[in-house]
């Protein structure tokens, strides 16, 4: 049996281009992986089966993300060995922390693993999967430019926590560029350098140019951008195409604590820290594999993210 997290991304800054020849919208943005996780599970079976063993959101069926990564990995390995999968969601679907396609990386791993497929051949898989899935098959602290495909990676951003909130607020990513193209491609606001953690000051403007699009799309956004606002003393910044609003801490003690003190009726909420991993696997509770380098205090959280799910 093959155990996986698999984390949430958040994007520290997202800028974004007009649209090209091809009507799709090029960004820019510097992308980073947190503690907030998806677990999946995995083994050889005799059939193919899919499940989920939590209330969170998980496409049903073959369409599942992660279970298209763990088909198409086993297509290229030219395997026809069963897999049993089963998903055990906390990241919160449709939020902009990309829980979808950080189980599509997760299990890309996974199934690269099952059926001995090199990491070159998973890399391959990723871009067409989605865009978000490069990122969080990489994972860690990224520059991420063109659709999500190019990849840059930065020294791991230590030193900070992040609180997070989800409204209970619909956000379609479609819409909410549409109507960025229709307000005329308006820029986000960065928060003062004063108020970032000293890890993150002089990266440039740290800001979401959709900010402005999805607050038009749904104000109630921007209703609880500004009561979080108050609640904790800070600027309230907004990942992907939202709706989640998140604020930057000093540890997660203070993000936690943070997070006690928000409206009711959010559809998920956490303190996370940012790590250097997009995924963690491990077989048999014994030997760990992660995305990306780790050291010791790092090869302790990635025991107590475990251990927390068992």
């Amino acid at each position: 049996m093959i155990q996986a997290i698999a984390c949430a991304k958040i994007n520290l800054s997202l800028h974004v281009a007009s649209r090209d020849a091809t009507g799709l919208h090029r960004i820019d943005g510097i992308f980073q992986s947190i503690s907030w996780v998806d677990r999946l599970t995995a083994e050889s079976a005799e059939e193919d089966s899919l499940r989920s063993v939590s209330g969170g959101d998980v496409i049903a069926g073959w369409d599942n993300l992660a279970w298209r990564a763990i088909a198409e990995v086993r297509q290229a390995a030219g395997s026809d060995r069963g897999v049993g999968l089963v998903l055990d969601k906390a990241i919160p679907a449709a939020a902009g922390l990309g829980g979808g396609s950080a189980d599509a990386a997760a299990a890309l791993a996974i199934a690269g693993h099952l059926f001995g497929a090199e990491r070159e051949t998973l890399l391959g898989l990723t871009a067409g999967l989605g865009s978000d899935v490069p990122f969080c098959f990489a994972g860690g602290t990224a520059e991420v430019s063109g659709t999500g495909e190019e990849l840059r990676p930065r020294p791991p951003a230590t030193g900070f926590a992040v609180a997070l909130v989800v409204p209970p607020i619909e956000l379609a990513t479609g819409a909410v560029y549409t109507k960025w193209d229709e307000l005329g491609e308006p820029r986000g606001e960065s928060p003062p350098e004063v108020a970032l953690p000293p890890a993150l000051r002089g990266e440039g403007p740290l800001a979401n140019d959709l900010l402005p699009a999805a607050l038009a799309v749904n104000p109630a956004l921007g209703e609880w951008r500004a009561e979080l606002a108050s609640r904790w003393s800070r600027p309230v910044l907004l990942t992907g195409s939202g709706p989640t609003l998140f604020g930057f801490f000093i540890d997660e003690a203070e993000a936690a604590a943070a997070i006690e003190d928000t409206p009711a009726g959010a559809r998920g909420k956490a303190a996370a820290m940012p790590v250097s991993f997009g995924w963690v696997i491990r077989e048999d509770g014994g030997h760990v594999m992660p995305s990306g380098p780790i050291d010791t205090e790092t090869s302790r959280l990635i025991s107590g993210i475990f251990d927390a799910g068992t």
